[in-house]
């Protein structure tokens, strides 16, 4: 498919394309992620998850929905090729909330790796647990959120790569425990081929017992903070406010999915979910 970038730049409210450089990749990244949601709604539905470049732009563009990392990361590196960025896929184990001594999660997220001027970054506008920003692929390499949360990139003897965070733990999908620096995913460099990306959204989508085929969830990154609703339990923090409460009314899940998240579903939807 030709992709439609003014669209795209319009549906994340960007008034102009970015400058292809490491501040026109995080500016087009947290542009992105504070106007599409992440959300696993389809999949609580029944509705399946496709990934291919023209369902993705149907999905979160046109019909201004959102989805999870295996959509949104392949709309974000279609609207980086664009561009002009060089990009490409790479897949992830995700240890956010994982006990020290649980086994070895499969490969269930994907982001991207960017070259950017001879250096290498990795840019995820598709993780729903909490907002990282972009990174140098450096050992040692250290960012500050805009919500203030740390992340630090190491070399992992076992895994590759590991993304480490630090911050407050209401910033992330409620996964986190605790303060200091907990695991948030590995990776390794590896060449992915579309059917990998095709096969890991099958399992993650359809799988019994995935964190996506038990739970409903919907997340957005805010200009200071972080939303997120899992389940019928609703958490914000925006600066120094924080707000949790737990949703009993299907029409006040419906309004909160509206104004917070963007979602709009039908009440008939909404019941499908079966959260009432």
């Amino acid at each position: 498919m030709s992709f439609d970038l003014d669209a795209y730049l319009a549906r994340i409210a960007l008034p102009a394309r970015v400058t292809t450089d490491a501040a026109g990749l995080e500016r087009l990244q947290r542009a992105h992620r504070l106007t599409i949601p992440f959300e696993d709604l389809d999949v609580m539905l029944g509705r399946g998850i496709r990934v291919d470049s023209e369902s993705v732009f149907a999905k979160l563009v046109t019909a201004k929905r959102g989805g999870y990392c295996f959509e949104q990361n392949r709309l974000f590196r279609d609207a980086l090729a664009a561009l002009g960025f060089v990009a490409r896929p790479l897949l992830a184990r995700v240890w956010l909330g994982v006990a020290e001594d649980a086994d070895v999660p499969p490969l269930t997220h994907t982001f991207s790796l960017v070259s950017i001027e001879g250096e290498e970054w990795i840019a995820d506008a598709g993780f729903g647990g909490s907002y990282s920003p972009p990174m140098r692929l450096i050992d040692g390499e250290e960012v500050v959120a805009p919500d203030g949360a740390r992340f630090r990139l190491t070399r992992d003897n076992t895994h590759g790569w590991m993304l480490l965070r630090d911050g407050d733990p209401v910033l992330t999908d409620g996964r986190a425990r605790g303060d200091g620096w907990q695991r948030q995913f590995s990776f390794t460099t590896d060449h992915v081929e579309p059917i990998d990306l095709v096969v890991a959204n099958h399992w993650t989508s359809t799988a019994p017992g995935t964190r996506f085929t038990t739970l409903v969830v919907a997340s957005i990154a805010l200009p200071t903070g972080f939303a997120n609703l899992t389940g019928r339990l609703y958490r914000r923090k925006a600066g120094d406010k924080v707000q949790e409460n737990e949703i009993t009314d299907p029409r006040v899940y419906r309004m909160r999915l509206s104004l917070m998240f963007g979602i709009d579903l039908t009440a008939e939807d909404v019941a499908a979910l079966g959260l009432f």
